[in-house]
């Protein structure tokens, strides 16, 4: 295990529904986000689980600052 990732006892999943709540986005984008692999994500099933922390990593690096030219 790397330094910098957590162990999985301690990660905390959202469903493709928390995620796009948390996100203000539609279920779709969320599914089409983890298809194209830009967002990380475990299946459980025929369902998806989302790690917190990936969610909160992916608006970090998406930010746009509208001030920069």
């Amino acid at each position: 295990m790397a330094s910098n990732e957590q162990p999985l006892a301690d990660v905390s999943f959202l469903t493709v529904a928390e995620v796009a709540t948390k996100m203000r986005v539609s279920k779709m984008t969320v599914y089409r986000l983890v298809h194209n692999g830009e967002l990380p994500a475990v299946r459980v099933g025929r369902s998806f689980r989302v790690p917190e922390n990936a969610v909160q990593t992916y608006l970090r690096q998406s930010f746009f600052d509208a001030d920069t030219g």
